[in-house]
């Protein structure tokens, strides 16, 4: 029972995993790329920070 558990969480939580990573990748860049360009809001730059966050958890 717990492995079949833990086998539905594993499969669950990985499936998606690099496309998860490539969409936060796309976010953090494009906000990268406005910044560039001129000054963040203050919530760009937390979304920039969650981002980058996001990616090293994963």
């Amino acid at each position: 029972m717990i492995k079949g558990a833990l086998k539905y969480w594993h499969s669950a939580h990985t499936k998606n995993l690099p496309s998860r990573i490539e969409s936060l990748k796309v976010r953090f860049s494009a906000l990268d790329q406005k910044g560039e360009e001129g000054d963040l809001l203050e919530v760009e730059l937390v979304d920039m920070y969650g981002a980058t966050s996001d990616i090293h958890s994963l």
